[in-house]
């Protein structure tokens, strides 16, 4: 007979009851990805962190994406440092449970007894602070105030810390601006460095001094003028991100591969114009989805594409492939790259749905929410330039794609119009350019053109409802 016998613990059993840390580890993104570069914690260690809440991002080849927590707790430690391309299923870094004793990094508390500065009217100690030193130096040193020693009530909180980077820390510091006074536009409200810079080229964005260099204008005069934010590091040699590496690679691959030519319609947009300014309050009531132009160029191509499949084929070694579906890719420009998520089975849904999935998409991509599935498939393009004002633009066509379009900007211009009587008159109309790249290899110009000029007729004459 055999006799367990459990060591005497108190009730609570926390002698004998370890909680072991959670691993966090670089996911697969898709069956295809083998590794991914970590381009950003989100916490450091010490943090509290809930389950689900973004963590750190990544960049593959495929997509760049935040990755939540896997559970809840402290970040106890980071593993694997920012820029570190590592294989999928690595431990990266450690979360402990709440309350649970923390990795060695985590800053120690100050000593209580750790005296204060002297005030200026006691004598000096015998071994003076050289802190304290430096702040008895007369206020026209020949120094500007920005290479003082920063006092610790403007130095960057804890808070201020997690939304910021060393370096937007180091241009504070430099620059003597506490970040408490910027507002971040990046994710989650980081400060990002165009952020500090633009405040800093701002006239009213004085910096904020503590009361001891307050007094001090000579100081502060002799300080040099900030510098725009364009001309802030000259000079600067900065790697290239995995996401424009990849952009960079694709973008020399496509013009190597394929015979590119261009094409370039003049549309009469203001049927559509009209037709969007009254129905677009209610469009967003109704269906809770903000009504643009997109989904009319989207459709408008879709239309045509079903009377040219050619223009949705690809080609394989000496063979064309026409795809059973119209997988459209919608590029999406974002503050970091570019990328092309795209619209799958686009043929089968109707204006509502097409609206829908491309706001979808752009919400994602711009919260690195998309995934490796999301940006393959593509069998044709849209592209849209025409947003940052372009008037047209000659895009690159997306592999293996073998054609790509170009939504140029709208605007008002003086058009010739004819009647049914065959009477002429000029009118101010709003007016697109649409612009298409496609393979000389496969599709060839007469077919082009008759693509583009079915895409015009559609949305001078839009007819279909918008839902």
């Amino acid at each position: 007979m055999f006799v367990c016998v459990r060591p005497s613990v108190p009730n609570n059993g926390a002698a004998w009851k370890e909680i072991m840390p959670t691993d966090i580890i670089m996911p697969q993104m898709g069956e295809s990805i083998v590794e991914g570069t970590i381009t950003k914690w989100l916490k450091k260690p010490g943090d509290k962190i809930q389950r689900d809440e973004p963590l750190f991002e990544i960049s593959t080849d495929k997509v760049d994406a935040e990755i939540p927590a896997p559970a809840s707790g402290v970040l106890q430690e980071i593993k694997v440092s920012e820029g570190t391309t590592v294989g999928v299923n690595t431990v990266v870094g450690t979360i402990a449970a709440d309350g649970e004793a923390l990795a060695p990094s985590k800053p120690a508390a100050p000593a209580a007894s750790t005296p204060e500065k002297p005030a200026p009217e006691k004598p000096a100690p015998e071994k003076p602070d050289p802190e304290a030193k430096e702040e008895k130096k007369p206020a026209a040193a020949a120094r500007p105030v920005a290479t003082a020693s920063v006092p610790p009530a403007h130095e960057a909180t804890q808070e201020d810390e997690a939304r910021s980077s060393p370096l937007v820390r180091k241009i504070a510091r430099e620059h003597g601006v506490s970040l408490s006074r910027i507002s971040g536009t990046g994710l989650g409200g980081r400060i990002t460095k165009q952020d500090i810079m633009a405040f800093i080229a701002r006239p009213s964005s004085a910096p904020t001094a503590p009361p001891a260099l307050a007094q001090q204008p000579a100081a502060i005069a002799s300080r040099p003028a900030a510098s725009p934010a364009p001309a802030a590091y000259p000079g600067d040699l900065v790697p290239l991100t995995n996401m424009r590496k990849i952009i960079a690679q694709r973008m020399i691959e496509s013009r190597r591969t394929s015979a590119h030519v261009h094409c370039m319609y003049e549309v009469d947009f203001t049927r559509i114009v009209t037709l969007r300014a009254k129905h677009k309050s209610g469009f967003e009531q109704r269906h809770g989805v903000r009504l643009t132009f997109m989904p009319f160029f989207v459709r408008a191509a879709i239309i045509a594409v079903q009377q040219f499949p050619i223009v949705n084929a690809s080609l394989e070694a000496e063979s064309v492939r026409y795809h059973r579906h119209i997988n459209v890719g919608i590029a999406v420009a974002l503050d970091w790259g570019l990328i092309v998520p795209v619209l799958k089975n686009a043929g089968d849904l109707n204006f509502l749905g097409l609206q829908r999935g491309i706001t979808d998409l752009g919400e994602r991509a711009r919260s690195k929410k998309l995934k490796p599935e999301d940006v393959e498939g593509s069998t044709f393009t849209v592209t849209n330039p025409g947003q940052f004002g372009a008037v047209f633009g000659l895009p690159i066509i997306n592999q293996p794609n073998s054609a790509i379009m170009g939504v140029g900007g709208i605007t008002k211009q003086p058009l010739v119009i004819t009647d049914k009587e065959g009477n002429d008159s000029i009118a101010i109309r709003s007016v697109v350019h649409l612009t298409l790249g496609y393979d000389h290899r496969l599709i060839d110009g007469a077919v082009a053109d008759q693509f583009m000029a079915l895409v015009k007729k559609t949305l001078e004459n839009w007819s279909e409802e918008i839902g």
